[in-house]
């Protein structure tokens, strides 16, 4: 069994960190378009480089599932690529604006 947390930057998922005690951690970043996505609304709303860029960062709780730390984060990372797909990153773009 491992933990893991999703990152998100607003509603932008951007990492997921899974582990298994202390030492066993696992992080996998999600593909660039997320990113590009937080980057273009920071820079729509002028947090580029500021401290209210970086309190947008939030961090899930922990959940449990069955797997590695590995196994877990990729998983994860997997079912947000799917479920956040270009077009539901569009629209979150798009209502974050308003």
């Amino acid at each position: 069994m491992a933990e893991y947390q999703i990152t998100y930057w607003r509603q932008i998922p951007a990492m997921v960190t899974a582990r298994e005690g202390r030492r066993n951690t696992f992080k996998v970043e999600l593909p660039p378009r997320f990113q590009a996505a937080i980057d273009e609304l920071a820079m729509r709303e002028g947090l580029i480089g500021t401290d209210e860029y970086l309190e947008e960062w939030r961090r899930d709780g922990w959940q449990t599932r069955a797997g590695t730390p590995e196994e877990v984060a990729t998983a994860v990372a997997k079912e947000l690529e799917q479920e956040f797909t270009p077009t539901k990153i569009g629209e979150i773009l798009r209502d974050l604006e308003k």
